[in-house]
């Protein structure tokens, strides 16, 4: 083989390796995005009597199975946890169960995501809201593909449970409970970083 021809091998075999590179390294970001979730939600809600904005919808998944799509209720939008905590006011997080869970697996999975994201004196100081969140979901058997489940935060009255139009017992909690069930998905250890993005309208 003459000079010219391995040269011209070697140049197709860099350029070659150069796209592979290139593909390879491209992967990760095409496998971050998610399409858009399959739920439609109202563009505002309405709690105690206050309009509130969508401020973000997103999809959660585990591994690569769809959960729940999610969407965030908020006074005014914002894009960033220390604002949505900084703000006063009602706020709604509303839940589209889209695969068959179990309700207390659910209900453990957020106790869990609050540990995570809160200092131990937090956790101590509201364990009896936490443990009462278990024994709400643990009331049913299932969630299913088409159910709802909503957690309402109103000022002085605290955190409202639904499943469907019902309440789920007496309102749990005060403002320093509901953030912290806020940062189940928008706190530093968030239950799915995409999701936490997409509800901040990222």
């Amino acid at each position: 083989m003459g000079n010219l021809a391995k040269r011209n091998m070697c140049s197709r075999r860099t350029a070659i390796g150069a796209v592979a590179l290139a593909m390879a390294c491209a992967a990760p970001v095409q496998a971050a995005q998610t399409p858009p979730p399959s739920t439609s939600f109202p563009t505002t809600a309405l709690v105690e009597n206050t309009a509130l904005v969508l401020n973000g919808v997103g999809t959660r998944f585990r591994v690569v199975f769809k959960v729940y799509d999610m969407a965030l209720y908020l006074p005014r939008k914002v894009s960033t946890t220390d604002e949505v905590l900084a703000l006063a006011g009602p706020k709604k997080i509303d839940l589209a169960i889209l695969r068959e869970v179990s309700s207390t697996d659910l209900g453990l999975a957020m106790v869990k995501g609050m540990r995570a994201n809160t200092t131990k004196d937090q956790s101590v100081r509201h364990l009896p809201a936490m443990t009462r969140l278990i024994e709400i979901f643990s009331s049913r058997d299932k969630l299913m593909p088409g159910d709802r489940v909503s957690m309402n935060f109103v000022p002085g009255k605290g955190s409202f449970f639904y499943v469907g139009n019902v309440q789920q017992g007496a309102p749990l909690g005060d403002t320093e409970f509901f953030g912290i069930v806020l940062k189940i998905w928008l706190g530093n250890s968030p239950a799915d970083a995409l999701l936490k993005d997409a509800l901040l309208g990222a």
